[in-house]
């Protein structure tokens, strides 16, 4: 069983920055992929940013390219999401994802959300204009 905690949400204001966090228990962390979502209010949740095992691959929404940055610490079981130039639109609960999978699609299934095995409660990033 691994448990994922985000921290870090907040209020700031638009062309601000924020730094989440997602810790994670357990001693198998560097064998999940990882990934960051967000939900709107009235929106489905999205697909944010991923990240493969060891951290050398990473991949992000269209809409995130460029302003936000994922990252792991596979020693102390956590993944960041930098996010920069924040926009009111970035307004969400931002959730933590992992995916224990071995397959070269793992980028595939991040995005799709398909194959989670845990999500973390989720961490509100309110942007202000």
């Amino acid at each position: 069983q691994v448990q994922l905690v985000e921290s870090g949400g907040g209020l700031v204001q638009a062309g601000g920055s924020l730094r989440l966090s997602c810790a994670a228990s357990g001693r198998t962390f560097s064998s999940y992929t990882m990934g960051w979502f967000r939900q709107a209010p009235g929106k489905e949740r999205e697909f944010v940013a991923a990240v493969s095992w060891g951290g050398t691959s990473t991949y992000y929404a269209d809409s995130v390219k460029g302003r936000f940055t994922i990252s792991r610490d596979n020693v102390k079981n956590t993944v960041y999401l930098q996010m920069n130039s924040l926009k009111p639109e970035d307004t969400a609960v931002y959730y933590c994802a992992a995916d224990h999978t071995s397959s070269n699609a793992w980028y595939q299934r991040m995005k799709i959300g398909y194959g989670i095995d845990y999500w973390g409660k989720g961490t509100l990033v309110t942007v202000s204009s």
